[in-house]
């Protein structure tokens, strides 16, 4: 007979940690409680509803951080809370009202809510690195005892400075908090999360971990002196320590700590696929790991499950599957491919097009060839690389003079062409 516990409840259900902790949730025989903002946007929820168990041991919950006492009805009668729900945005233009007053309001909503329903027996709190490592002397290796200084992060304003201080600060609150109203919190401390995903969207910390693919080079800072942890083990992780009667404090869960030159080597390696820069301006060679250590994790028994090589090969398979990587190395291999640009030309325009993943991303190699096959067809009227650099020039604007040069290196290979450009 199936033994099924709780309820629990999960916060921030649908997002990247939030919906495969609820997975994990449901294959550990938990009944859950997922909140979400917008219980009708079935984009956003559809992947919850999609897992298995889900008709038994799966409701969906209409719950907002920033409305007091919304968590209350789906606290009410639950034994867990599992609060993973924060906002991430590393481009507001408002950050202390945007971020971090709804971080801080947040999480003290939720406690309140706990005390409230009174049936809550144990609050798991992510937290993240961020709210560890930003100091004005970094050290080699970080441990629970740790906290990032908010006045340096305000000062210096490195990317995502935002979120390490609402992390900071919040966790800081609910410390505060639960001593003063005996709330048992465990608050675990996940390094960047690299792995597959059911949500939706692109992750933020994937944004981060495959920037070196994207080309998104305002993340690099972050990636200078990263560790990292597979999503999978982290919501692992999160159970086992709801489970650990003995478990308290804080606990960092991270595997891995590399630099981004070491990263960026591996990456070529392993995904030749894809023009992953080797030279980082300003960033020294000689930098070491920073390690963020675990013992207090895995001295309790918790065992990593999870190669690098895993975290990457499943992140960049979700990527791929969902159309959120980019495909400019394919694209550009095609064109190459069929008008001959030769390789110092292929190499131009390989910095041309760097930076434009989002409209890359939207189509794959089958639908170009299927749309181009299509219109040439129908209207007679091209050779079929042609219609491509038309259909890149529309994507990702390369602009008129760089169309020109290309249309000169072009002219002359057929009677349709000539005629088209003229």
């Amino acid at each position: 007979m199936k033994v099924v516990k709780g309820p629990v409840v999960v916060t921030g259900a649908s997002g990247y940690v939030g919906s495969w902790l609820v997975m994990k949730l449901l294959e550990n025989g938990y009944t859950v409680r997922a909140t979400v903002r917008d219980p009708k946007d079935l984009r956003k929820i559809k992947p919850l509803l999609d897992l298995r168990g889900s008709d038994e041991q799966l409701t969906i919950w209409k719950a907002d951080l920033n409305e007091e006492g919304s968590f209350d009805d789906a606290f009410n009668g639950c034994t867990g809370v599992f609060h993973v729900a924060t906002p991430m945005d590393f481009e507001s233009i408002d950050p202390e009202n945007e971020v971090i007053k709804p971080t801080i309001n947040g999480v003290l909503s939720i406690l309140r809510s706990c005390k409230k329903v009174g049936t809550v027996k144990r609050v798991i709190f992510t937290s993240s690195a961020g709210a560890v490592k930003f100091q004005e002397e970094q050290m080699l290796e970080y441990d629970e005892n740790s906290w990032s200084d908010i006045d340096f992060c305000r000062r210096v304003k490195m990317t995502g400075w935002m979120y390490f201080v609402s992390k900071t600060l919040a966790e800081k609150a609910a410390w505060e908090f639960a001593k003063e109203n005996d709330i048992q919190l465990i608050s675990i401390i996940p390094t960047l999360v690299v792995g597959p995903f059911i949500s939706t969207s692109m992750p933020p910390s994937m944004i981060t971990a495959l920037s070196l693919i994207t080309g998104n080079d305002s993340h690099y800072s972050i990636l200078k002196q990263i560790q990292l942890v597979h999503l999978d083990d982290l919501c692992v992780a999160h159970i086992f320590l709801f489970e650990k009667p003995e478990a308290s404090g804080r606990y960092i869960c991270s595997s891995y700590d590399t630099t981004i030159w070491d990263l960026a080597k591996f990456m070529k390696d392993r995904y030749p696929q894809y023009a992953i820069p080797q030279e980082f301006e300003g960033i020294d060679e000689r930098i070491k790991p920073v390690r963020f250590s675990s013992k207090k994790l895995m001295d309790l028994g918790f065992n990593y499950q999870y190669t690098m090589e895993e975290m990457f090969d499943e992140g960049i398979h979700s990527c791929t599957e969902k159309k959120l990587l980019p495909l400019q190395t394919q694209e550009l291999f095609y064109i190459n491919d069929k008008i001959d640009l030769g390789g110092s030309k292929m190499n131009s325009i390989k910095e041309m097009m760097r930076g434009q993943s989002e409209q890359l991303s939207m189509y794959t190699m089958e639908e170009m060839f299927d749309e181009g096959i299509h219109s040439c067809t129908e209207k007679n009227l091209l050779p079929l690389q042609t219609q491509e650099l038309f259909y890149i020039n529309d994507k990702i604007d390369l602009g008129g003079s760089k169309m020109n040069s290309i249309k000169e290196m072009m002219r002359g290979q057929s009677e349709q062409l000539s005629t088209l450009f003229h």
